[in-house]
């Protein structure tokens, strides 16, 4: 059993390749083999969202606080809010970020194969970002 006391992985900034915006992130969990499992706690702030990417094993989102946006490879743009939860399929291209005009906090689950969690792509243009939302929550 690992312990990890309130302060020991701090806060720090997500990588500005990967997201629009200011984003914050916190390490909760990172297993090796053979578990492999990765968590994460990110905070949005109003306008911010990641860029386009997907996860080779899929990925829990359990939104905590705020409202934000999550886009789907379909064009779809789902509202999200404190309580929901997300299942995106392994290899499903999406997007998340905070409204415009509120802030986000996520606690991500995803499991690493061969070592990495996400495939990075494309940055959400503004078009795609500012899209009215076409659903509330699922992804179906």
């Amino acid at each position: 059993m690992d312990f990890f006391p309130l302060g020991q992985r701090p806060m720090r900034r997500a990588n500005p390749n990967w997201f629009t915006g200011r984003v914050w992130q916190t390490s909760v969990c990172a297993t090796t083999d053979p578990s492999r499992v990765r968590a994460t706690q990110i905070s949005f702030e109003p306008g911010s969202r990641s860029a386009w990417h997907s996860h080779p094993l899929g990925q829990i989102l359990f939104v905590q606080s705020g409202m934000g946006l999550i886009g789907h490879q379909d064009g779809r743009t789902c509202l999200i809010r404190a309580g929901d939860s997300v299942w995106i399929s392994p290899g499903e291209k999406h997007w998340q970020g905070a409204t415009p005009d509120a802030s986000l906090e996520l606690f991500e689950i995803q499991k690493a194969e061969s070592g990495y969690v996400t495939t990075w792509m494309s940055y959400v243009s503004d078009e795609e970002y500012l899209a009215k939302p076409t659903c509330i929550t699922e992804l179906e």
